[in-house]
């Protein structure tokens, strides 16, 4: 391990990166491991940005804690409405608020595939959320969270309490597990249109878009460049987006199809298109201020080439709902 100054020469003789006396305190703020080697590359780490000065770094850091800043309430929102949309298509399918009741009459997607072997896939798939979500259950008993008073009073545990045990991912699985008249119920409340979305599929896509987002977000993880995505995000939800809302080309390699996916949700939850123009105008303000900050290559690696076409097509979206 290298001391500050000693890190400050590395960085100098290394990197060709000058850390005078008064960026001494941002190092140590932003931090060389978690900061500086999180901020030299853009998606991959054989994509190095040649940065020339400690304050490029700096504003790349500020961009990206700024973009956490917006993106966090809204994802949180999000979250919140989703699981809530999904207890009350369970209660009204299943007529009941106990997990096991709910399992056996509403969380049956298997059912829907033929041949041996996809069945045997989504059956299986059903089996591991039913242990998911009894070891979260587990982990959570002790820790005064709201299981804890189910269990002690033995009580069964009611469907909206396991959803305050469940990850966005085990959220996610569970929705998967629903059958095709639960997603269409949720699909309804979100006033989805069903022509493109008739089996509402289209809403168990975005969760898992968004998972890793929201999971980056808690974590404080580099989110600028997307390197979050653990998995290829479905085409369906793409081409459902892009002719939904005029985009040409929505890529998830960029941050832009995030703000511009949420913002479509958004607008599907009932936020005001007052709010959700504040939201798209803040990004670009952000955005605008990343180019004063970063020379232009380094920009147009970080934004999409369709970003201003995006930013417009998405606030006439907001406009014309």
């Amino acid at each position: 391990m290298l001391s500050i100054d000693e890190l400050i020469e590395y960085m100098k003789k290394t990197h060709h990166i000058d850390v005078n006396n008064t960026q001494k305190k941002d190092l140590r703020n932003l931090g060389y491991y978690h900061g500086f080697k999180g901020y030299r590359f853009i998606r991959e780490d054989k994509n190095r940005i040649a940065f020339s000065s400690f304050d490029e770094v700096i504003a790349l850091n500020n961009f990206d804690m700024q973009l956490k800043a917006l993106l966090y309430p809204k994802v949180l929102f999000i979250e919140t409405a989703l699981k809530n949309y999904l207890i009350e298509a369970l209660l009204d399918h299943s007529q009941s608020d106990v997990f096991n009741e709910i399992y056996n009459r509403s969380l049956t997607d298997y059912k829907s595939y033929t041949g041996k072997k996809n069945y045997k896939v989504h059956y299986s798939r059903r089996l591991k959320l039913k242990r998911k979500i009894y070891d979260a259950l587990i982990r959570d008993y002790g820790k005064k969270s709201v299981v804890s008073h189910f269990f002690d009073t033995d009580r069964q545990i009611p469907i909206w309490a396991i959803f305050e045990t469940l990850s966005l991912g085990e959220f996610g699985t569970l929705f998967s597990c629903s059958c095709t008249e639960v997603k269409v119920y949720v699909s309804s409340v979100l006033h989805l249109p069903t022509n493109r979305n008739s089996n509402g599929l289209i809403v168990q896509h975005f969760i898992f878009a968004i998972k890793d987002l929201r999971n980056a977000l808690a974590h404080n993880n580099v989110i600028f460049d997307t390197r979050f995505k653990t998995s290829e995000i479905s085409n369906m939800l793409k081409n459902y987006l892009q002719e939904e809302m005029g985009i040409r080309e929505i890529d998830y390699k960029y941050i832009d199809s995030y703000i511009i996916m949420i913002t479509y949700f958004l607008i599907h939850m009932g936020e005001s298109k007052k709010s959700c123009y504040e939201f798209v105008d803040a990004y670009i303000n952000l955005t605008e201020m990343l180019r004063k900050e970063l020379p232009v290559d380094i920009c147009n690696k970080i934004l999409s080439t369709n970003h201003k076409n995006n930013m417009e097509r998405t606030k006439k979206f907001i406009e014309s709902e």
